[in-house]
């Protein structure tokens, strides 16, 4: 499959209502494994599914959101063996679903995708939190709604729980605000499965990588400005002048360096100084 179409690919399935979220995840793993086949892990799942509505059948007690949880949990986190990945957060591995699947291993989101695709299977509907620093999970009935950490088991969160972690990930006295525990849409948990990639990549200096998850991630949210810019500098790093200089140009247009704080107003000026550079090398091509 060619980039061009790759691209296409995780476009549709980021929006298309018909394509559930493993799928999507599992269209996204083709980053890594081109030849990748989809199916026989969408059965991994329908099977876990079906466990887990064995499991909730035969408790016999009468059925509760906790209880639920517990289910699932004890599925999920004792039975199959899945857990985080504390030790190797930077492996790359753990941010495809097929590698997860496989190694019963991974970060917060994709365990979370496993956890949310396994649920839905099973008449349970939890949702994906876009959480600063931890990709976390709700799962609402009725009234009641329960925060879970993917990381951490399946653990119920309570808001005081939520607040540490917050304050664990974000510098400064921020306070819990309920917009923080919004639930995720579909390309919003693609876009950060992608962010976590390129992070990756970036801190193992695989540069070409990490400027074709960005352009992902440009396929998916066209107006990511600090996306567009990070393009034209791996493109630069790259020695892709040319495309270097046409990013990092839009980029400059795009954001008036009137309204910037003293802090982006100097990374401004280096951009530009980048931008003045490529223009002579690009100028001396033709």
């Amino acid at each position: 499959m060619s980039k061009t179409s790759f691209s296409e690919e995780l476009l549709r399935v980021a929006h298309d209502p018909n394509t559930d979220l493993a799928e999507a995840a599992l269209v996204l793993a083709k980053f890594e494994y081109p030849d990748l086949e989809i199916a026989p892990y969408l059965m991994q799942l329908d099977v876990m599914g079906k466990k887990v509505m064995e499991k909730l059948a035969l408790s016999g007690s009468p059925s509760t959101p906790a209880s639920r949880i517990k289910t699932l949990n004890e599925f999920l986190f004792t039975d199959q063996k899945f857990r985080g990945n504390a030790t190797a957060s930077d492996d790359p591995r753990n941010s495809f679903l097929n590698d997860v699947m496989d190694r019963r291993i991974g970060i917060p989101i994709t365990l979370a995708v496993i956890y949310m695709e396994v649920a839905r299977r099973t008449g349970i509907k939890i949702e994906g939190i876009n959480f600063p620093g931890r990709f976390l999970m709700r799962y609402k009935h009725g009234s009641e709604e329960l925060i879970l950490d993917p990381l951490e088991r399946g653990t119920i969160l309570s808001e005081s729980d939520c607040e540490e972690l917050l304050h664990r990930h974000t510098p400064g006295t921020v306070h819990l605000d309920r917009s923080l525990l919004t639930p995720a849409t579909r390309p919003q948990i693609l876009i950060r499965m992608l962010t976590n990639l390129k992070r990756v990549y970036l801190y193992l200096r695989s540069f070409p990588q990490a400027r074709w998850a960005t352009d992902l991630l440009l396929t998916l949210d066209p107006s990511g400005l600090v996306e567009l810019r990070d393009r034209g500098l791996l493109a630069y790093h790259l020695n892709d002048f040319a495309s270097a200089l046409s990013d990092l140009e839009t980029y400059l247009q795009l954001t008036a360096r009137g309204k910037l704080n003293d802090e982006d107003r100097q990374e401004h000026d280096q951009l530009w100084d980048h931008v003045k550079t490529l223009r002579r090398r690009v100028a001396s091509f033709n």
